[in-house]
């Protein structure tokens, strides 16, 4: 048995069967683990809920290679780097274009999974090809942008989960560069807006909203903002006034999620050692000794009483891992 106490930002108490560190591709080609497996980049959008009775598949490739062109930057990274170290290391090189994505916890690998985004900028939008290990078939593929169906925190990675292990991600990083500052407080930022003024306001005000998991176990946002039509959102204008919604299309608009858990007054809400933090509700914090099960208690009353005020169901953003492999709220 192997603690995966740390191997999660949650840090919940668990164990898996087995641990398998792939560090070469070496490691894939005589990979054969035995059901149920799941596949672990940094482990920052997945709580342990139990002791899981698989392998657990730990991404620890590294390396980072950059190639110039005349229109764009070509740069090939591994999967088992970390996101928020390649953006800063990008930032530093003057490659621009991600540094809206920074401070974002977890691997390069888990990017394309979660078509991780965030104050107007999704990392679908600057991938050219995504290399991953059939860990089920056992052969190497390729995906282009559109292969990955991205959607919002989607793609076919999470749609199949644990078949696809991301080995390396190309991401094109064009040089004529615009700044994306139509989500406060970027369009605070005064003109001329520079990447690097994106860059440190993003992280300041991650820094200021977000809880480090390093001093207080979470897993970043816990639940999807959710998408909903036209007409539910003029219906729930009604009841909730305020509400905070983003257009999608003419037919559909995001709501805040964590608007929605602190106008009905969850912030305070608590299952033993896990409660919703009180700077960000969309975050929920281990404050000690928290079991997984309070987790899960606290995340369906969550669910639970937004659906009693507003009929929408707030989906986990976070993968939850019982006995067995991914678990459904």
């Amino acid at each position: 048995m192997r603690d995966l106490s740390n191997l999660h930002t949650f840090r919940l108490p668990a164990q898996c069967f087995d641990f398998v560190e792939v560090n070469s591709a070496d490691n894939l080609m005589t990979l054969e683990p035995q059901e149920p497996w799941y596949l672990l980049g940094e482990g920052s959008n997945t709580a342990f809920i139990e002791d899981f009775q698989g392998t657990v598949i730990h991404n620890a490739l590294k390396g980072v290679q950059v190639d110039d062109f005349p229109e764009y930057t070509r740069v090939t990274v591994a999967g088992g780097e970390n996101w928020h170290e390649l953006v800063s290391q990008l930032r530093s090189m003057d490659i621009n274009g991600l540094e809206n994505l920074a401070l974002i916890p977890g691997s390069v690998g888990a990017a394309p999974v979660q078509n991780i985004g965030a104050y107007g900028v999704e990392v679908s939008q600057f991938i050219e090809l995504v290399t991953a290990w059939d860990v089920e078939k056992r052969h190497w593929a390729y995906f282009t942008p559109s292969d990955c169906e991205f959607g919002y925190r989607d793609s076919i990675f999470k749609q199949t989960p644990g078949r696809w292990l991301i080995t390396e991600v190309s991401f094109l990083l064009p040089k004529k560069w615009q700044p994306v500052t139509h989500y406060a407080p970027l369009n605070e930022l005064s003109a001329p807006v520079t990447a690097q003024a994106v860059f440190d306001k993003v992280i300041e005000t991650r820094q200021r909203k977000l809880p480090d998991p390093a001093v207080t176990p979470n897993a970043g946002s816990f639940f999807k903002n959710p998408v909903v039509s036209v007409e539910h959102l003029k219906a729930l204008e009604a009841k909730l006034p305020g509400l905070v919604s983003y257009p999608v299309s003419d037919s559909s608009v995001k709501l805040a999620a964590g608007w929605l858990i602190d106008k009905l007054g969850l912030k305070s809400l608590s299952v033993g050692n896990v409660g919703v933090n009180p700077q960000q509700a969309l975050v929920l914090i281990n404050n000690g000794q928290a079991q997984g099960s309070e987790l899960v208690a606290l995340a369906q009353e969550i669910q639970d009483r937004v659906f009693e005020v507003t009929g929408v169901t707030l989906e986990p953003e976070v993968r939850l891992v019982g006995a067995h492999g991914l678990i459904d709220l």
